[in-house]
């Protein structure tokens, strides 16, 4: 009996596993021993996709962390696992946040006050984490309100104070550690001062993979490491890649691909796509890619980008539009309707990567992959 092959969606993501649990691993070997790894997911675990990317971090992850409420019930269809909701979730979601086992940030006195209600009807203990402004000047509590935190966190029996976390501000763009240092310090005093009231044994983590890649470095400093952009082969910044030349190999777990839907030639003096922004020199073979910025595309890739073909660069010709575009095959002796096109990933000996893409619209790689389309299938290769 024949195997059924089954065939590809026209256009789609596809996720390495070996890659994932490579990334994994190996930035999981930096930290020390003891030291726990929550596996961010959020933004649709970075763009790649939420189900499929938990599925294979399951065995592996110690917590999960995501930011919504929504995410969180998206992953209580997969796993039970512990996670941590950073984000906010408003007080018409707080039950069910409680009920679904989520390790909890809180905002506010106000918001404490009313989560201590909730898990109090419930008979639930709920653990909550509190985030601190370390120099941020974004979510968290500033130096002024902790002690009002501390006092009233004591007055909430139907909550666990767990941990005491922050964010680094810019620890993975320079080589001047000064404001990482000051962020770092502001960490260890709200700790310290939750020890003074009593609040002991708690986890603490202000580490993203840039800081556990730049601050940590298998110090085991903090008792928690959040490892978001490095386990899906991402590196937070070129400062940082350099840092470990050869040291450290991570590899990009998400290839974008589709196919050639039409292939004409055009005269010379041709226009090509929405707002005549690009006329044929001469006669000219072009492909229409069947994707846009619908799908996550960036419109700035207009007259600007480039993608795959036959193991060859072939640039865009004119805008970017919801659902297609145009690319220059001119160079492309055998090319043929629905031969495979790459976005993002590699064909052959070229590669277009996610840092390329952003360079290229004046963006990070996080927001690269973060933008992809939800509505694309993701399809997990092993």
């Amino acid at each position: 009996m024949a195997t059924k092959i089954r065939a590809l969606p026209l256009s789609y993501i596809e996720l390495s596993k070996r890659n994932l649990i490579h990334n994994f691993q190996s930035l999981k070997k930096i930290s020390k021993k003891g030291t726990e790894i929550a596996a961010v997911i959020k933004g649709n675990a970075y763009g790649h996709g939420l189900n499929e990317i938990a599925k294979i971090l399951e065995p592996v992850a110690d917590y999960f962390q995501v930011n919504s409420i929504l995410e969180l019930e998206t992953l209580r269809k997969l796993s039970e696992k512990k996670t941590f909701i950073l984000g906010y979730v408003e007080k018409n979601d707080l039950k069910k946040a409680i009920k679904l086992s989520s390790i909890l940030s809180v905002f506010s006195v106000e918001q404490l006050k009313e989560i201590e209600k909730v898990a109090s009807k419930l008979k639930i203990k709920q653990e909550i984490h509190m985030p601190i402004d370390a120099y941020l000047g974004r979510e968290g509590f500033p130096e002024s309100e902790w002690q009002e935190f501390f006092n009233e966190i004591k007055k909430c029996p139907s909550i666990k104070l767990g941990g005491i976390y922050a964010h680094f501000a810019n620890i993975e763009d320079t080589n001047d550690f000064s404001h990482a240092q000051k962020q770092i310090d502001k960490h260890l005093e709200a700790i310290r001062l939750a020890e003074r009231c009593g609040l002991k044994k708690l986890q603490n983590h202000i580490s993203a993979t840039s800081g556990l890649l730049v601050y940590e470095k298998g110090k085991g400093i903090n008792s928690v490491v959040r490892l978001g952009i490095g386990i899906y082969g991402l590196w937070p910044s070129d400062h940082i890649k350099n840092l470990y030349k050869n040291k450290l190999k991570l590899r990009p777990v998400l290839s974008w691909k589709t196919k050639v839907a039409q292939i004409k030639i055009l005269p010379g003096g041709h226009p090509i796509g929405y707002g005549l922004t690009y006329l044929t020199a001469s006669l000219t073979k072009i492909a229409i890619i069947p994707l846009g910025y619908a799908d996550g595309f960036d419109r700035r890739f207009s007259n600007n980008g480039e993608v795959l073909i036959g193991g060859t660069r072939c640039k865009i010709l004119g805008r970017v539009a919801m659902n297609m575009f145009v690319v220059d095959v001119n160079h492309l002796k055998n090319i043929r309707i629905e031969d495979e096109v790459v976005l993002l990933g590699v064909q052959g000996k070229e590669e277009i990567s996610a840092e390329s893409l952003a360079l290229k619209i004046d963006t990070i790689n996080y927001e690269v992959v973060t933008r992809l389309s939800s509505i694309l299938p993701r399809v997990v290769v092993k």
